[in-house]
């Protein structure tokens, strides 16, 4: 299983949204560096879900549902199917993240502006120890 981190604002999707709605279509990604992570992603891998705008911070976990597939409305992006799993109760900030020291080399870190990339599996385990209830 891989990890990724895919961010949106909380005024257009947030957490709470994509909580109702259960399943949702991930979309409207143009970085090319971005595409390349959702062309990466496969069934089964783990998706964190983070709100860029405001309190920025890992807020939700997702399962990648679906093989990745070109965008129908813009064929130089990807898309793919994630099924929320829950929320991170209470959300992990990039202030805490950036304050462990351990990530300093994560494009969440490193390139403030890119919205979905790979996750290290170390991010997994150090949110697992700081959160134990998560299940993914």
């Amino acid at each position: 299983m891989n990890y990724f981190l895919a961010k949106t604002d909380p005024e257009t999707y947030p957490v709470e949204q994509f909580e109702k709605d259960g399943q949702t279509v991930w979309d409207g990604v143009r970085n090319p560096q971005a595409v390349r992570a959702i062309r990466q992603m496969a069934p089964g891998d783990t998706v964190f879900i983070y709100h860029s705008m405001g309190a920025a911070a890992v807020v939700g976990l997702a399962r990648v549902v679906s093989a990745p597939r070109d965008d129908p409305k813009n064929p130089k992006s990807a898309v793919v199917d994630l099924k929320y799993l829950g929320r991170v109760e209470p959300p992990v900030s990039l202030r805490d993240i950036k304050a462990s020291g351990l990530f300093d080399q994560w494009s969440l870190v490193r390139q403030s502006r890119l919205s979905t990339m790979a996750a290290p599996a170390e991010f997994a385990d150090w949110l697992n120890a700081r959160r134990p209830g998560l299940r993914w």
